[in-house]
């Protein structure tokens, strides 16, 4: 209750603010004047933001807009699989020698390192100096390469699927029962049903290596990839390392087009009963569905958040 009248002050401030100020609420909302942007010409889209704290240090995403439900039904759980395989070795630093690179700069997993596996995406991040200028300029040209020249060694692979099951059963708990269960209602008539990001056992221990390199060929292209730069930098130079890098990646033809897979709309309300004797507590979560909105002018976000104070409650989980 705290929250939704929090949320209602703010929604009622912002509409005071913009009837005080003559604020043209329908007008498309602008960009930070700080953030340069743009598209080269394979595709590849780039955003770069100025920001001077923590000094000499700047963190660089890559972002793929791919995840599991583009998967095939021979590939559930591969996008994860392409994800671990982006720190086993690209073309310029084979196997191992990637790891211990960033380790040897203060840059490994427990420096800024990591990477992350949605339904809807892949996204990597590396956070680098910016006050040695061949890290900087390194750290560019690995997530280039993860980009489009991941090693894919037969050995990396097979050592990686003994990890991932370990990931797998480590997620084996009341909670993630629990989810298996009512996600199946939530996304029910919807792909997001049968594709969850860590999939499936049988394809992670037993995938062809074909099915693997398929994903990363089908999904990693420029049209498809973002590079994010933020940090103690000057951005022009940024700029110009990220052209140099990303430039060079060649576009593909005829890419295979990104499904969307909606989550169908109910009338009347959906609910689950999830049990575990290992569920130490009792939760119980009330879920709107709404309608996907282009937010481009502030009357947009209003209405967005409206949504979220209204009784339009469509389905519910019950844990």
């Amino acid at each position: 209750m705290k929250t939704r009248f929090i949320a209602a002050c703010v929604v009622f401030l912002m509409l005071f603010i913009g009837i005080l100020w003559g604020v043209d609420l329908s007008a498309p909302l602008s960009m930070d004047p700080d953030l340069i942007w743009g598209t080269l010409p394979n595709g590849f889209t780039y955003y770069i933001k100025p920001n001077a704290k923590p000094e000499n240090r700047t963190e660089l995403r890559l972002l793929v807009r791919s995840g599991s439900v583009q998967e095939d039904e021979d590939q559930r759980g591969l996008a994860h699989f392409g994800e671990h395989m982006a720190f086993n070795g690209t073309r310029s630093f084979p196997k191992q020698e990637l790891l211990e690179y960033l380790n040897s700069i203060g840059c490994g997993f427990h420096g800024g390192l990591n990477g992350g596996t949605s339904y809807d995406f892949v996204s990597y991040q590396l956070k680098v100096p910016t006050d040695d200028s061949e890290a900087l300029r390194k750290g560019v040209m690995i997530i280039s390469e993860w980009a489009h020249t991941i090693s894919f060694d037969p050995e990396e692979i097979d050592k990686e699927r003994g990890v991932i099951m370990e990931e797998y059963r480590g997620s084996l708990g009341a909670w993630q029962r629990c989810y298996e269960k009512f996600s199946q209602v939530l996304y029910k008539g919807s792909r997001y049903a049968d594709r969850k990001p860590i999939g499936e056992p049988e394809i992670i221990e037993h995938c062809p290596y074909e099915a693997l390199t398929r994903f990363y060929e089908d999904w990693y292209h420029p049209a498809n990839l973002a590079v994010v730069a933020v940090g103690d930098f000057d951005p022009v130079a940024m700029k110009a390392l990220i052209t140099q890098y990303f430039s060079s990646i060649p576009a593909k033809e005829n890419p295979r087009p990104v499904q969307i897979f909606p989550v169908p709309d109910n009338i009347e309300p959906l609910a689950s009963v999830a049990s575990d004797p290992e569920m130490n507590m009792t939760m119980l979560q009330i879920l709107w569905k709404h309608p996907i909105e282009q937010i481009i002018a502030a009357a947009n976000l209003i209405c967005y958040l409206f949504h979220g104070l209204g009784d339009n409650c469509r389905s519910f989980l019950i844990v």
